[in-house]
C-alpha cells in the first residue's frame, strides 16, 4: 500500500483520553495547530476514573468548561466508614472545601461521559480526533519530529510536528520509543470495578469504605437513581484463575454484610494496581503526561486529575514557544515542576492504599482497630476536612523552588497556586475570572503604583486591581505587592515591594512575553 503524504502540524498528540484532549483543547484555544490521534476505534464506553478535583475545575473555568462539568456531575457530600459488617462511622463533606476555592467540593463525573464533553469541545474548536491510527516510529529530525503513523484501512502515513505529546497511557508507545524506564511496581492483590444499580444502606449516593480482615470494597455514588460504582478485591482462590473474570469471582462476605444488593452490572472488569512514575517526562521535543508518565494506586481518585495538570501545565509552554513568545528553555520547566508532584504523589497513595489493601497481621490490627475507632472522631472535625480537601483538591500542589517561581509577598510564594479570594458581594468577580484571558497578567490587591501600571503597560502585561479586603490578607496577599501570574494561574513573580526593575527582569532573564 502507498505511503500517504507527511501532514505538518506544530503539536503531535498520541492518545485522546481526559490527558491527551486537555492539552489538544488548550492548545487550540492558544492559537496552536494541533493533531490528536489515537489507536481505539472508539471513545471509551466504561466510566473508569470518577473524581474530579477543585484543582481541575478551576482549570476548566479558565477554557469556560467548569460549569457544564458541574451540572453534568453528583457532589460528594460524605464518607461512611464499615468495620466487619458494620457501620462505624460518618463524616459530612458537603462544607469540605470551605472559601479555599471557587469549586469546595469533589464531584463525581464518568470518565467516559467525560471524554464525551472534552471531545465535543475540541470538534467545537475544529479538531477531530483521528481514530484507528497508531504511532509506529519518532524520528528527531533538528527542527521537527517525523511520527510513522498508520490508520486502518488507509495505510501507513508520516507527520512532521514541531513536538510530539504522548498521553497514550501506561503501555505507553511513546515511552517505549524514547526508551524511558518506568520503574516502580505492581501490587499483590487483584481488584475488581463495576458500575452497577443496587439497593441497601449504601445507595444514598454517598460513599462507603469497609475494611475488612482480608477483603476491602468502596462504594461510590454515581449520577442516576441506585447507580454507583464498586470497587474491591477478588477472591484469593480466582486471582490465578485463566480468562475473564467474573462477579462470581468477587469476595461476597464484605459484600453481604454492608447488606448489598446488586440488581444489574453495566459494567464489570478486573485489574491489578501499579505504581510507577516515568525516569524523565520527555526527551528533546517529545513529552510523557498522564498514566505514560506516572501511574499509582485509586487512592484520592488523583490519576486523570493528576495527567489533566501535566497537560495544562505543557500547554501554555508549547504554545508560548511555538508562538516565539518564550525562549525555548521555557519546555525544560515541564519535567521538574510535574515529576516532582508524581514522585510525592505516588508515595503517598502506596503507603495508604498498602494499609487499606494488604492482608499482614500488622495491616489488619490497623485496618481493623485503630481507623474504625480514629478515623471518624478525625473526620468529624472542620480541619481535618479541610485538610483532607487541600491534599485531595491539588490546590496545594506548588512549584516553588523551581525557574519560574520568584520571590514572596505576604504567605504567597512565587510558584504557589493563585489563592482564591471569595467576592464579598454577590454577583461581584472574583480575581479567578482575568484567568479566562490564558494569558500573562499582573495582579495588584490595592492599589498599584504609577510606575507598576507603566511597566504593564509597556510590556503589554494586563493588569488588574482588586480592592484591599480581609479576605484577600486571610489567603496570604500583601497589600499593594504585585503577583505576575502565569497562564495555568500559579503565582511566577511575587514582590511585596511592587518594583517595576524587579517584574521587567524577571521577564527579560527568561525570554518571556505575553501571548497577546
Amino acid at each position: 500500500m502507498a505511503r500517504l503524504p507527511s501532514r505538518q502540524t506544530d503539536v503531535l498528540v498520541v492518545g485522546a483520553g481526559p490527558t491527551g484532549l486537555v492539552l489538544a483543547l488548550w492548545l487550540k484555544r492558544l492559537g496552536v495547530d494541533v493533531r490528536i490521534v489515537d489507536r481505539a476505534a472508539e471513545a471509551g464506553t466504561t466510566s473508569r476514573a470518577l473524581a474530579v478535583h477543585a484543582r481541575t475545575l478551576e482549570l476548566y473555568r479558565q477554557v469556560g468548561l467548569a460549569d457544564e462539568v458541574v451540572e453534568r456531575g453528583l457532589k460528594f457530600i460524605a464518607i461512611n466508614l464499615w468495620s466487619r459488617g458494620a457501620h462505624v462511622g460518618r463524616a459530612d463533606f458537603s462544607d469540605i472545601g470551605g472559601r479555599a476555592s471557587p469549586f469546595p467540593f469533589i464531584l463525581m463525573f464518568p470518565q467516559d461521559q467525560h471524554e464525551k464533553l472534552l471531545a465535543e469541545h475540541l470538534r467545537r474548536a475544529g479538531v477531530e480526533v483521528e481514530r484507528r491510527t497508531r504511532l509506529v516510529d519518532l524520528e528527531g529530525q533538528g527542527d521537527h519530529v517525523l511520527a510513522r503513523l498508520e490508520r486502518e484501512g488507509s495505510g501507513p502515513s508520516e507527520c512532521e510536528a514541531a513536538y510530539v505529546a504522548g498521553c497514550d497511557g501506561a503501555h505507553s508507545k511513546v515511552r517505549e520509543l524514547l526508551g524511558i524506564d518506568f520503574p516502580g511496581g505492581t501490587y499483590d492483590r487483584v481488584f475488581y470495578v463495576a458500575d452497577v444499580e443496587l439497593r441497601g444502606p449504601t445507595s444514598n449516593h454517598e460513599l462507603h469504605v469497609a475494611l475488612d480482615e482480608a477483603d476491602l470494597v468502596a462504594v461510590f455514588p454515581m449520577k442516576g437513581e441506585n447507580a454507583a460504582r464498586l470497587v474491591g478485591t477478588v477472591k484469593r482462590d480466582s486471582e490465578a484463575k485463566h480468562g475473564d473474570l467474573t462477579w462470581d469471582d468477587v469476595s461476597q462476605s464484605v459484600v453481604d454484610r454492608m447488606q448489598i444488593t446488586v440488581e444489574r452490572i453495566h459494567w464489570f472488569s478486573t485489574y491489578r494496581v501499579h505504581h510507577r512514575v516515568a525516569e524523565h517526562f520527555g526527551r528533546g521535543r517529545v513529552f510523557l503526561l498522564g498514566d505514560a508518565a506516572h501511574v499509582h494506586s485509586p487512592v484520592g481518585g488523583q490519576g486523570m486529575n493528576t495527567g489533566i495538570g501535566d497537560a495544562v501545565n505543557l500547554a501554555w509552554k508549547l504554545a508560548a514557544v511555538v508562538r516565539k513568545r518564550a525562549n525555548a528553555s521555557l519546555l525544560e520547566t515541564y519535567e521538574p515542576e510535574r515529576i516532582a508532584f508524581a514522585r510525592r504523589l505516588v508515595a503517598t497513595t502506596d503507603r495508604v492504599f498498602t494499609l487499606a489493601s494488604e492482608d499482614g497481621p500488622i495491616a489488619r490490627v490497623l485496618r481493623l482497630e485503630a481507623v474504625p475507632h480514629i478515623v471518624p472522631r478525625l473526620l468529624s472535625r472542620t480541619m481535618v476536612r479541610r485538610f483532607m480537601f487541600n491534599t485531595i483538591s491539588q490546590t496545594l500542589v506548588n512549584y516553588r523552588g523551581g525557574k519560574l517561581g520568584e520571590g514572596k509577598a505576604g504567605t504567597v510564594h512565587g510558584g504557589d497556586r493563585l489563592p482564591w479570594v471569595q467576592p464579598e458581594r454577590a454577583g461581584e468577580e472574583d480575581n479567578f475570572a482575568p484567568l479566562a484571558s490564558l494569558d500573562w497578567q499582573v495582579h495588584v490587591h490595592g492599589e498599584a503604583s504609577p510606575e507598576v501600571r507603566g511597566a504593564c503597560a509597556g510590556r503589554g502585561l494586563p493588569l488588574h486591581t482588586f480592592a484591599w479586603c480581609d479576605r484577600a490578607r486571610e489567603v496570604g496577599f500583601a497589600r499593594d505587592a504585585a503577583y505576575l501570574v502565569r497562564p495555568d494561574g500559579y503565582v511566577a513573580l511575587a514582590d511585596g515591594a511592587a518594583s517595576p526593575r524587579t517584574l521587567e527582569r524577571y521577564l527579560d532573564e527568561r525570554g518571556l512575553r505575553p501571548l497577546g
